[in-house]
């Protein structure tokens, strides 16, 4: 177990965050990193259907989270549908930094800068656990998925591409 001086200020602002909403989390560390949902699932030890891809798009300009399955792509078309918007771009690294706060690879699935209209794969509900990024690439942390909802205010919709056409992630 590191030292407490030795965790990262992301981490910090993570559990921080996920304390004040009521579920306090564990995070562990993984020094060779979990910057892909595959990388994860091998350090972690689980499904890569486990673990939870933080993906931040533009749905009609404006900045939107989408919690999805490390085992699936997502679909834009269902994305926009489930938040109620027509058009999805991705956003850059400047816009995924402004609006949670965190850099690509360790966004969390809350914690950010400002609210973000959140959807969550339907596929993250079939696991008892699921493993989300804590604010750097290096950091996770193990949650519930049905608090995973709660505390995002999610949409759960089905957000897996069919055939691999018009995805990401």
């Amino acid at each position: 177990m590191r030292d407490a001086a030795e965790v990262h200020r992301n981490v910090e602002r993570v559990t921080a965050a996920a304390a004040d909403l009521g579920v306090p989390v564990a995070t562990r560390e993984f020094p060779d990193g979990t910057r892909t949902a595959a990388d994860a699932a091998r350090a972690i030890g689980c499904e890569v259907g486990q673990i939870v891809k933080s993906l931040v798009f533009l749905l009609d300009d404006a900045p939107v989270m989408a919690l999805v399955s490390g085992a699936n792509q997502l679909d834009e078309a269902r994305l926009a549908a489930a938040l109620g918007g027509d058009r999805v771009s991705r956003a850059d690294a400047a816009v995924v930094r402004d609006a949670t706060g965190y850099p690509i690879g360790g966004v969390p699935p809350f914690g950010h800068t400002r609210p973000l209209p959140t959807a969550v794969d339907e596929d993250l509900l079939r696991y008892g656990e699921v493993w989300a990024a804590a604010g750097t690439p290096r950091d996770v942390f193990a949650v519930v998925p049905g608090d995973l909802v709660r505390v995002t205010s999610g949409a759960v919709a089905p957000l897996r591409a069919a055939d691999g056409s018009a995805t990401v992630g």
